[in-house]
């Protein structure tokens, strides 16, 4: 159900955007405006991926897998390479179901 809203949102997005100009008649929005228009699908998408892996139902649910999510986007904070920053987070939240 997750992913059909996603998919969904993502080509109502698309959509959006692809109509935004032809309705304006090619005249450019101010350039705050463009910024937050750039930035509504990766912050959708994102609150979307959080929303299904940390909730349960109407409670918060904490585990293995968010210590894994803390170690790997503090490695992408120190510039940390990517595959580097998968392997830890995973290995981490690995670590943690182990020995929980």
């Amino acid at each position: 159900m997750i992913w059909v809203m996603i998919i969904a949102l993502t080509v109502g997005t698309l959509v959006f955007k692809a109509t935004g100009p032809v309705l304006t008649g090619g005249v450019e929005p101010p350039a705050p405006l463009a910024r937050v228009i750039a930035m509504l699908t990766p912050a959708l998408l994102t609150s979307l991926v959080v929303i299904s892996t940390f909730a349960s139902g109407s409670h918060l649910r904490l585990d293995a897998r968010a210590a894994g999510l803390v170690v790997g986007g503090l490695l992408l904070v120190i510039r940390a390479p990517l595959w580097a920053a998968l392997i830890a987070g995973a290995g981490v939240a690995a670590l943690i179901r182990a020995l929980s």
